[in-house]
């Protein structure tokens, strides 16, 4: 098992969460990004800008139980298909009931904004989603049959 990271827009919170957890409870940390964005991790891969590339690096990377860290809602339902767990940065899981909804959300948005249309961008990142994510994540990776050294 092992952590797997869309790092071209996560959260550094986010990032060093997994790092932290993933020595706790001895499980490796990867970091996908299409560029490189200064990040510290032993496994770190800088893909080409190719759309869609940092995706297929992923889904390649990616085994029936590990953990993916992400927020692209397409890129969740592929590794979903695969047996992967995944979670969004501000910690929500993704799962098959949810997935087709956010699917259908996205597509909805995406026509509004090809139609000259505006849509928010993300708010400012709050300490309870670092909480809500570290929860998720531990929650996770104890599932797992990990034990972490106290």
């Amino acid at each position: 098992m092992k952590i797997i990271i869309d790092a071209d827009a996560c959260p550094k919170a986010v990032l060093h969460i997994c790092r932290r957890l993933g020595k706790l409870y001895g499980v490796p940390l990867w970091t996908v990004a299409s560029f490189e964005h200064g990040i510290e991790s032993e496994r770190h891969i800088v893909v080409g800008n190719a759309p869609q590339e940092t995706d297929i690096k992923l889904i390649n990377l990616s085994e029936p139980g590990d953990i993916a860290v992400t927020q692209d809602w397409g890129l969740a339902a592929m590794l979903l298909g695969k047996g992967v767990r995944c979670l969004s940065p501000a910690g929500h899981r993704y799962d098959d009931a949810k997935i087709d909804f956010l699917l259908e959300e996205r597509n909805i948005k995406l026509r509004h904004r090809r139609g000259g249309g505006r849509t928010k961008g993300p708010k400012k990142r709050t300490p309870e989603e670092d909480s809500r994510f570290t929860a998720a994540l531990a929650r996770l990776l104890m599932s797992t049959g990990t034990s972490a050294d106290h």
